[in-house]
């Protein structure tokens, strides 16, 4: 990857996550050490389930082999509302967009990509105020 690519990833204001095949996390930018409280080094080589909620893991793992299977994902570029998990323990409200990298001419599925930001302070505040009407 060029030097400036690699740079433009890093510092992207948003939570960047790319993960293998096997839901290994293999990029993991500046963002998401914010976002998500671990290092670079800490989460390369670590199951996504490092930031996935434990009552979540089952129907992410089933939509991720889906997408991998496939190629494709419902969501494809559409962001949706999470839960995901910081280092201390914290749960977080995040929204996230996902795709699916593939190989040259379409083959098949090499990566999965993920952008995070984190909505936490929106979602309660919207919720406190439904809560107060």
């Amino acid at each position: 990857m060029s030097e400036l690519a690699e740079q433009i990833l890093d510092q992207v204001g948003d939570a960047l996550i790319c993960a293998d095949r096997n839901g290994e996390i293999i990029r993991w930018n500046r963002a998401c050490t914010a976002l998500f409280g671990f290092s670079a080094e800490e989460a390369i080589g670590q199951s996504l389930d490092l930031i996935i909620p434990e009552h979540l893991r089952a129907a992410h793992w089933g939509g991720f082999d889906a997408a991998m299977t496939k190629g494709t994902l419902k969501l494809q570029g559409r962001p949706t509302l999470t839960r995901a998990l910081h280092k201390s323990g914290r749960r977080l409200y995040v929204e996230m967009t996902f795709t699916i990298v593939k190989g040259d001419a379409g083959s098949e599925a090499l990566c999965a990509v993920a952008m995070a930001r984190d909505v936490t302070e929106r979602v309660e505040r919207e919720r406190a105020a439904s809560r107060s009407s």
